[in-house]
């Protein structure tokens, strides 16, 4: 079996969800906790190298207050969740914004926990301008020393994975997943399924690699 390196994963449908559970918007977040950790493990069992989450993004951020206080906190839950882990960790958005939580600072510098293992990215605060923004280097005379993604430390997607239904990567690490594969789960992410991740390896395998070629 031919396994992606490098999967990202876009666990929509948190506040769909909710609302058809009956609950507030906010309550969806927490519920998409235990799946989270779920894929982590399959993508471990995998033989998957690297895993990147999409958090939250500076855009989510006009939503309510309430929710964004509560994907947030979900955020903060599920960094800490995945360090309990054995994984090699790292948290990448824009930390200057007051959105930011605080708690989640000491995992902005990569760290190997329990041992270390596969290469974890969870993005949080993550804007795609703000991540191209150290491309830009005006009125240099070399502008070669400034073209750095603020996500460098993320290595190229090779497989998107998305639950909830919609057909677009929202800003997901435009340079990185340029020449990913990209595969819908209509599923809600609360109501992940281990088999959701199971198809989309197989679905995957069926995918012709040409990088442009």
């Amino acid at each position: 079996m031919r396994i992606p390196k490098h999967i990202g994963v876009i666990p929509d449908g948190n506040r769909r969800w909710a609302k058809e559970a009956g609950l507030e918007k906010k309550e969806g977040y927490a519920h998409g906790l235990a799946p989270g950790l779920e894929v982590l493990r399959l993508a471990r069992q995998a033989g998957v190298e690297e895993l990147t989450y999409y958090g939250f993004t500076t855009d989510n951020c006009g939503r309510p207050a309430e929710q964004v206080e509560a994907f947030s906190r979900a955020c903060v839950e599920a960094v800490e969740l995945i360090a309990a882990e054995p994984v090699s960790l790292l948290v990448v958005g824009n930390t200057k914004a007051r959105v930011f939580p605080s708690r989640l600072l000491p995992y902005t510098t990569r760290q190997d926990f329990n041992g270390g293992g596969m290469r974890v990215n969870f993005l949080v605060n993550y804007g795609w301008e703000w991540d191209l923004a150290g491309l830009e280097c005006p009125g240099s005379s070399r502008p070669a020393i400034c073209r750095q993604l603020q996500s460098r430390d993320i290595s190229r997607v090779d497989l998107v994975i998305r639950w909830g239904g919609m057909r677009r990567l929202s800003g997901f690490l435009p340079v990185q997943a340029v020449y990913a594969d990209f595969y819908v789960v209509d599923r809600l992410w609360p109501d992940f399924q281990k088999e959701d991740f199971w198809q989309a390896l197989e679905w995957y395998q069926k995918q012709d690699v040409t990088l442009g070629g």
